[in-house]
């Protein structure tokens, strides 16, 4: 196993690690620079176009070992410094190349779309409608949750959905340095070891995808640490959000022979419950002030952090610490036996969750009225109870007297 993880992960580090560094480079040449702007939080202009680094690292490695597995099941002969364990999966693995090499174009198409609305801006019908047709044509080609329903059009359904909303939450989350990242680095290794440990026996096709993509993210997060050298962009953001959209599919979660739960196929939305949050949150927020739900602004979750006091990296940190809570909570429902403790852990998520909301809305109340304090607004009577109850204090004086009559 640990062969394993160090051949999946080494590669598509160092050549993320790699390809970035010359990215930062050449970004400025081509026009791909991030300028400060009032809805963003860097105040020094940034190259973009890290997101190729990522991919560059995910897909070299996988492209090679999925021709390495083609030409040795061809041949009939495997090499000796590949484990028995991982030898008998190879002609399974050759099975399903076509359709990882879907997955690949895919990538590849909205990797070059994501480049393009980094240099010149794309209207975001345009970018949801190509998001919708990749997602159909992956379903069609065989990306598809079956979720436990006979009609096969509603799985399909779902998981188009699936698809087009991790894209877009993981191109949401890219506003604060190491956060989109850092959260898909966090979610792979979390699906990873689903697929490599807490299996009857290790699904290694999956397994090995999410580690490799861990790798080339890690390779990124080196420029990406704060304060960043370059940013991901649309590139990077799309193509981890696809990544993470089908390979949780195609993920076996639950199998009927072990005798098990049907309460494990729940870990995905554990496990990227924080992601979910704050695309929800953002699209409710948008559309309750009649805005277009993608249009940019700072209402994600980092920006609400930070307008209640809490540093950038800070912000960052909470979030990151709030996505492993909810990932070692996906990974307790393979350690309990039946809905009901299946049921307690979603109850523990859904407690996160709710946490988060309420300090979020709090907070931010208390925010306003140190606000309006500050600039002389006067408060609304149930405001100005609320600012004396929190001082400990009784409303003054002239706050009880009634307004004398005419």
């Amino acid at each position: 196993m640990l062969w394993f993880v160090v051949a999946c992960t080494v590669p598509a580090g160092l050549i993320s690690l790699l390809v970035t560094a010359w990215m930062r480079r050449c970004a400025p040449r081509w026009g791909l620079i991030d300028q400060p702007a009032a809805r963003k939080v860097h105040v020094t202009p940034t190259p973009l176009g890290g997101g190729i680094g990522v991919y560059a690292g995910f897909v070299i490695p996988i492209a090679c070992a999925q021709l390495l597995v083609t030409w040795i099941v061809q041949s009939g002969s495997v090499p000796t410094w590949i484990p028995a364990e991982v030898a008998v999966h190879l002609s399974g693995v050759s099975y399903r190349s076509g359709l990882l090499w879907g997955i690949l174009a895919a990538g590849t198409l909205l990797t070059a779309m994501g480049l393009l609305d980094d240099r010149f801006g794309l209207g975001w019908r345009m970018r949801l409608a190509i998001q919708f047709l990749v997602a159909i044509a992956l379903v069609a080609a065989g990306v598809r949750g079956t979720i436990f329903v006979e009609q096969p059009w509603i799985g399909g359904t779902l998981t188009v959905f699936w698809i087009v909303v991790l894209i877009n939450a993981f191109n949401f989350l890219d506003n604060m340095d190491a956060l989109s990242s850092g959260i898909a680095l966090i979610g792979s290794l979390m699906f990873a070891s689903i697929m490599l440990l807490l299996q009857s026996e290790p699904r290694w096709l999956v397994g090995g995808c999410l580690l490799a993509l861990a790798g080339s993210l890690m390779g990124f997060l080196y420029h990406n640490r704060p304060p960043a050298r370059i940013f991901m962009g649309d590139s990077g953001s799309m193509f981890v959000g696809l990544l993470m959209g089908t390979l949780t599919v195609l993920g076996t979660f639950y199998v009927p022979t072990q005798g098990g739960s049907r309460h494990v196929i729940l870990a995905p939305l554990c496990i990227l419950a924080i992601p979910l949050y704050d695309f929800c949150s953002v699209i409710c927020i948008r559309l309750l002030e009649g805005r277009s739900p993608f249009s940019p602004d700072k209402r994600h979750f980092s920006h609400r952090l930070v307008d209640l006091g809490f540093s950038r990296p800070h912000a960052v940190l909470v979030i990151h610490l709030g996505t492993l809570t909810t990932g070692i909570a996906a990974l307790l429902l393979y350690k309990v036996a039946d809905w009901t403790g299946a049921l307690l852990v979603v109850a523990m998520v859904l407690c996160v969750l709710s946490i988060v909301g309420l300090i979020e809305t709090v907070g931010r109340r208390s925010v306003q009225r140190e606000r309006m304090l500050r600039d002389g607004v006067p408060l609304k009577p149930e405001t100005a109870a609320a600012q004396s109850d929190r001082d400990g204090g009784e409303p003054s004086e002239a706050e009880h007297q009634p307004a004398s009559l005419p």
